[in-house]
């Protein structure tokens, strides 16, 4: 009962969507039904006259204007390209047992089969319409859709009504076969309502209006053409608003019998499999945020995400009591076997996942490779330690800071050697200690100049720290190791104003990591600075993190200088936490307690605590390090 209720409240919204588009119908033919009224009237001489004359010849000209526009209206609306979800298509022959589960589930819900599979890099699952030409063969332009991993074949032509099933390609990887086809059962039992005809239409014509608005707000053509783009534009969008609450609860209602449909397939199982979904998320979003990205900004992606969720997932469930019990489902059968060959569809996701969240290009290149996860440490994690250590060095030296001595160099009497003007031997982690140490009166205030500050810079840098004092009070850094809460951290209303010294030099490395990015990302050729947000070319379209504020640059590369020192005076060694990214070694040991003491040399001056530490683990910040 359930089933039907639902099927026929989507099916009367769809009904209401279909009258919007006879009445806008009606509407274009009204005039043309005037001027035929006209003529048939002064041919049987029943209108006569001048006025009449006048009446017949202004309303057939309207008439033939608002055809003519109608009829352009609706070309735009019935060949415009609908937004499809960038995707890694997987043909039949690539996952034969993946189809075969897929067929058998629409089966027992006794509704039509998904034409094809797709597989997305997030932890979702829908149906999509791809019946439109532009979605069928000749294939889709690569910026849509990968072609299928594994085979250079593409998907088999696409029946009238069946949509695709996309697949959250993190599912395949942590779920189990029986969870798997417990989270689809209600995706696929969307098929059934897809396939009435009132509702297929309502969709085709509701999709449409979206893509002749998009294809409308193209504004690099010709002024007249402009125009008319402005009238498509207004018209579609005018009916897109007439159709979205019916649009909406049509959807809704096409949920619902889903919903209530699927509850005879694997009830019990898919409340399990709903709490799998949860932790899949939260792994995936810590995958993408602490491991991934800090890879994507040196140049290289990860190949295999999905194993790494896996690797995520389970030492969460090592960490975290809640999560126990979750890795003893490791030894039943994944998901991921009903694929032929799961690390070539991991890889292509992976890819994919890089140009979606990070906008990298659709292909390896020299500037753009993929790394493994036992080469993390040393091709991403090492690399850019240095080299974020190399660049807090060339600041340095571009505001004038002098290399501290080596205080090992002997000196035949006299005072001791004055450190700004001693010979420098090298990038070492005392130059960056003593510089973000202000001296005893070096600076009282924010807007007295330090060593080599300006005042004006000196009251900015020093506002905007201000501003951002709130995202150092609860997570340090990402991509960086030991970025637990600091307990103890005063909170906004307690918070010093920040060091000068530190402001300015934050300031800088901001300029510079922004110059650095701008000349390794130039814009896409024939990319426009309106490119609307539908349009695949303007990567990324999911961004993770907002950029980074000049003070967390600081804190990066202080982070990573330190690290740098640890490595090359005490044998300490880069790691990947599969939680919390790339982290230091020190025999063996993570290093958890590191950015409580950074923080509190960036934003206080106080090198104390990060001297001790230095100390305890007999890292000799005098010695040169190499750079990147």
């Amino acid at each position: 009962m359930g089933v039907e209720a639902g099927a026929q409240v989507a099916r009367a919204r769809a009904l209401a969507v279909l009258r919007i588009r006879s009445r806008a119908l009606a509407i274009a033919l009204l005039p043309a039904a005037a001027a035929v009224i006209l003529l048939a009237g002064g041919s049987t001489g029943h209108f006569v006259g001048p006025g009449w004359r006048v009446a017949r010849a202004v309303v057939s000209v309207l008439a033939l204007v608002v055809l003519l526009a109608a009829g352009v209206v609706a070309l735009v609306v019935a060949r415009a390209r609908p937004a499809v979800s960038p995707t890694v298509a997987i043909a039949e022959e690539a996952a034969p047992d993946l189809y075969r589960l897929v067929r058998d589930l629409a089966d027992r819900l006794d509704v039509p089969a998904p034409s094809a599979i797709a597989l997305t890099p997030d932890c979702d699952s829908w149906l999509e319409d791809r019946t439109h030409p532009a979605h069928g063969p000749p294939a889709p332009r690569s910026a849509d859709e990968i072609a299928g991993a594994g085979s250079g074949r593409h998907l088999h032509r696409r029946t009238a009504t069946a949509p695709v099933l996309v697949i959250g390609s993190p599912f395949l990887w942590w779920m189990r076969v029986g969870e798997l086809r417990a989270v689809l059962a209600p995706v696929v039992a969307g098929t059934g309502p897809s396939a009435q005809p009132d509702i297929a239409a309502a969709r085709r014509f509701v999709r449409g209006l979206d893509a002749a608005v998009a294809a409308s707000a193209d504004r690099g053509r010709c002024p007249g053409l402009r125009l008319a783009c402005a009238g498509i534009g207004w018209v579609a969008r005018l009916m897109l608003r007439g159709c979205q609450v019916h649009a909406s609860e049509m959807e809704r209602g096409v949920a619902a019998a889903a919903a209530e449909r699927a509850q005879a397939v694997d009830y019990g199982l898919r409340i399990v499999a709903q709490e799998q979904v949860g932790l899949a998320y939260a792994g995936w979003d810590r995958l993408l945020t602490r491991v991934a990205l800090p890879a994507w900004r040196m140049g290289r992606w990860p190949s295999r995400l999905d194993a790494g969720v896996v690797a995520a997932l389970t030492e969460l469930s090592r960490r975290d009591r809640l999560a126990e019990g979750f890795a003893s489902r490791l030894g039943e059968r994944p998901a991921c076997d009903l694929l032929e060959e799961p690390g070539t569809v991991d890889e292509a996701t992976s890819l994919l996942a890089a140009r979606l969240f990070h906008g990298g290009p659709a292909e390896s290149g020299p500037d753009w490779s993929p790394v493994d996860w036992q080469e993390y440490p040393d091709e991403v994690v090492d690399r850019k330690w240095r080299t974020d250590a190399a660049r807090l060095h060339r600041v340095l030296d571009t505001l004038g800071v002098r290399r501290a001595p080596d205080p090992s160099a002997p000196h035949s009497g006299g005072p001791a050697p004055d450190p700004t003007i001693h010979a420098s031997v090298g990038p070492t982690l005392a130059r960056v200690l003593d510089h973000l140490t202000p001296a005893d009166g070096a600076e009282t205030a924010a807007g007295h100049p330090d060593a080599y500050g300006d005042p004006a810079l000196t009251r900015a840098t020093g506002d905007r720290g201000r501003e951002h004092d709130e995202s150092f009070g609860h997570e340090g850094p990402s991509g960086y190791p030991g970025h637990e809460d600091p307990a103890g951290h005063p909170g906004d209303e307690d918070t010093p104003a920040p060091n000068p010294r530190s402001a300015t030099l934050a300031t800088h490395l901001g300029v510079e990591v922004a110059r650095e990015e701008a000349a390794a990302t130039p814009p896409a050729a024939g990319q426009k600075a309106d490119t609307p947000p539908w349009d695949d070319g303007a990567l990324p379209l999911f961004p993770l993190q907002p950029p980074r504020t000049d003070r967390e640059l600081l804190t990066d590369h202080v982070t990573a200088m330190v690290c740098c020192a640890a490595m090359d005076t005490v044998g300490a060694t880069p790691g990947l936490d599969w939680l919390d990214g790339p982290t230091l070694l020190v025999d063996g040991v993570r290093v958890a307690d590191l950015a409580p003491r950074v923080l509190s040399l960036v934003e206080d001056g106080d090198a104390a605590p990060l001297r001790a530490w230095l100390v305890e683990l007999g890292i000799r910040p005098e010695k040169p390090v190499r750079l990147g």
